[in-house]
């Protein structure tokens, strides 16, 4: 797997480039094996930066957005993954997946504190324990998503068919319109 410009390299062998949370996810992961790292400016680590910059398709992309709501005291947190010319469908699919009354994006203070990592680089892979992975069912068929390594300088490659198989991943269907 690889970029236009960018140099991929296995993720497993070069831990520095991405969160400690990440690499320890990825040690750990059996499917570890077909993720690469690429290092790229962190100015560029948004998504919409990046897909301009390097001549990328938006649908390659693959956002993480953390949502968080509340049923009878108790706060229920999932991360959405969504390819990134779609939105995750916060006040219909996620609200009724979470089963709470009104769903928000988790702030950014907390959403870097409680994963560990950096904003704009947050990632499915190496969740906290008790967070939701909620796959857009899309995800998948993409050939080679682009997603956050837990830092800003760099990003994870790897086929979309394994962020399905994600840890506690639950593929569902109209997660983003």
């Amino acid at each position: 797997m690889s970029l236009p410009g960018l140099t991929s390299l296995p993720a497993l062998d070069h831990p520095e480039l991405v969160a400690p949370r990440v690499a320890a996810a990825l040690a750990s992961w059996a499917a570890a094996d077909g993720v690469a790292v690429v290092e790229i400016p962190p100015e560029l680590a948004d998504t919409a930066a990046m897909s301009a910059a390097y001549d990328l398709p938006l649908s390659a992309g693959v956002n993480c957005v953390v949502v968080a709501g509340r049923r009878e005291g108790e706060e229920r947190v999932a991360a959405c993954l969504v390819r990134a010319d779609t939105r995750a469908d916060v006040n219909h699919t996620v609200k009724r997946l979470l089963d709470v009354r009104k769903p928000s994006f988790l702030p950014m203070g907390r959403a870097v504190t409680e994963s560990e990592m950096e904003y704009g680089g947050i990632t499915p892979v190496g969740l906290p324990d008790g967070w939701r992975l909620l796959v857009d069912a899309r995800v998948p068929d993409v050939e080679t998503a682009i997603i956050g390594s837990g830092v800003r300088r760099s990003k994870l490659l790897l086929p979309g068919a394994l962020l399905a198989q994600l840890p506690g991943a639950e593929v569902v269907e109209g997660l983003a319109g």
